[in-house]
């Protein structure tokens, strides 16, 4: 891999912390703690099943996300995708977030929304920026 440049090691230092954070976040739902005001819309305390199930396979998703990101910056730590495919995972995870960003904006829950849009937007803008300069 080649050395990433310093705004693009910046932007994925940023999307990692941000990535892990989210991560940490979803298995702590999935576990039962009482944080579903902050996510799904805000509608109970603690997760019905279902949404604990969601909450489970959303971090490993993100995690897969957190790892692909940090190999398209050119960091030397496995990803679940194949590097050809990388560019392409990256504008698609771009994409994702635009969608997050719009959904955390509309949302009924004011945590949620005060939460997880500026988080959004901010990986939105690492991801972005990775995607681009990588």
């Amino acid at each position: 891999m080649n050395e990433p440049s310093t705004l693009t090691a910046a932007a994925a230092a940023v999307a990692a912390v941000l990535l892990l954070g989210l991560v940490v976040f979803q298995v702590a739902l999935a576990a039962g703690a009482p944080w579903g005001r902050a996510a799904y819309g805000g509608a109970a305390a603690r997760l019905p099943r279902r949404l604990r199930v969601t909450s489970a396979v959303a971090a490993a998703v993100w995690a897969g996300v957190l790892l692909v990101v940090l190999r398209r910056a050119g960091l030397d730590v496995w990803a679940p995708l194949p590097d050809p495919w990388l560019p392409a995972a990256t504008i698609a995870v771009v994409a994702v977030l635009v969608v997050a960003c719009v959904l955390n904006a509309i949302t009924p829950s004011r945590l949620e929304r005060a939460l997880w849009l500026p988080v959004s937007v901010l990986l939105l803008a690492a991801c972005a920026t990775v995607a681009l300069t990588a």
